[in-house]
């Protein structure tokens, strides 16, 4: 967690590289380096060898170091060159940080910003992108060490981010079975568990990405049902089936109601999110992204920014929640899949960073 700032030197490696190839290694370095939970994960996925894996690993870092490379330049000011270093890197940034180059825009460096400057806000994010332009001059020196002794103080004064009163998240371990399995039984084991943490005083419970299966009326009434009698939202993960494919959602159950609470925004690439299935007269299958739908949701009366597995770990829908001032973060995830490798890890950590930017606090779910 308090290791992101290290994310700051590599504006100053790539504004140092001696020649566009360089530029390009150092980009692949760089995202390879923070992604190398990929290749694993992709082969438990599939429950195959390595080599699919190291594919899609090379195949995702495509537009991270092509954006990288292409904007690179040998000079440090305008001159005959056109466009500075500073204006260069955040171009690459921005393109980064958003769509369509940001669907893989991993391990941004601004996400550093939380363990900089935490509870700064926006302002915090500003310093951050000011610091990241600056790396890329003459005066790098200067701004890491001025980083460094914002880094040591954050440090030594660090704290978690708090949880809601009288929220909790629910941690499953049920493998890959989770929401796979739509038996009567499975919904019983979950709603006792839900029904033991109500008892305790809870009152918005988070359950993981998936963990109610497909998502249909019989579910919906068994679990309204299941919680009769109880002060008590459930906030958990499910799919909606159509003919054209599946939206990955959160819903929000009580003893009242179910409705339907969050659609992802961006799904996983390629193992859930398939746009080229349509386009090439394949029909449906795989998920929806609602790009920049639903960015704030409300339960209980609190705004919330949801985020779903892999939407922690790019930039733009967490800063296009933070845009309309979410009093909570929620991150689910479902990450059987990550056995063996720093995937949750890093969710982990860049939804805390974010948090502690914006003094929110933070609560997650995630199956193992």
């Amino acid at each position: 967690m308090l290791a992101l700032p290290a994310a700051m030197l590599f504006p100053a490696l790539w504004a140092m590289s001696p020649s566009r190839t360089v530029a390009a290694l150092v980009s692949a370095g760089y995202f390879l380096a923070a992604s190398r939970g990929l290749p694993q994960g992709v082969a438990n996925f599939y429950s195959a060898d390595l080599w699919p894996g190291f594919l899609l690993w090379f195949a995702a870092s495509l537009s991270f170091v092509a954006v990288h490379a292409a904007l690179w330049t040998r000079h440090p000011g305008r001159g005959h060159s056109g466009i500075g270093r500073p204006v260069r890197y955040l171009a690459a940034a921005v393109l980064t940080g958003l769509p369509p180059f940001g669907i893989t825009g991993w391990a941004h460096p601004l996400t550093a910003a939380g363990v900089l400057f935490p509870g700064w806000g926006w302002w915090g994010l500003l310093a951050t992108a000011a610091g990241l332009l600056v790396m890329v001059t003459r005066l790098w020196p200067a701004v890491a060490m001025a980083l460094c002794g914002f880094w040591l103080w954050s440090a030594a004064s660090w704290t978690d981010p708090n949880l809601p009163e009288a929220w909790s998240g629910g941690d499953l371990e049920y493998g890959q079975m989770l929401g796979r399995d739509g038996s009567l039984e499975y919904h019983s084991d979950l709603i006792a568990t839900v029904r033991k943490a109500a008892g305790k005083g809870t009152r918005v419970i988070i359950l993981p990405e998936s963990a109610l299966g497909f998502w249909t009326p019989t579910v919906a009434r068994l679990w309204r049902e299941g919680l009769n009698g109880l002060d008590v939202t459930v906030v958990a993960g499910a799919a909606i089936i159509d003919a054209q494919g599946y939206d990955n959602v959160m819903v929000a159950v009580g003893s009242g109601a179910a409705d339907i609470l969050y659609k992802e925004r961006m799904p996983v690439p390629v193992s859930m999110w398939q746009p080229w299935l349509r386009r090439t007269g394949q029909g449906g299958g795989g998920a929806r992204a609602h790009l920049f739908a639903n960015p704030v949701v409300e339960s209980e009366g609190t705004r919330i920014a949801p985020l779903i597995c892999y939407e922690q770990l790019i930039l733009w829908p967490v800063l296009q929640s933070m845009l309309h001032s979410p009093g909570v973060i929620v991150a689910t995830g479902n990450g059987w899949w990550t056995a063996g490798t720093s995937i949750i890890a890093i969710q982990k950590a860049s939804v805390t960073a974010w948090a502690k930017l914006f003094d929110l606090p933070v609560v997650m779910a995630f199956n193992t």
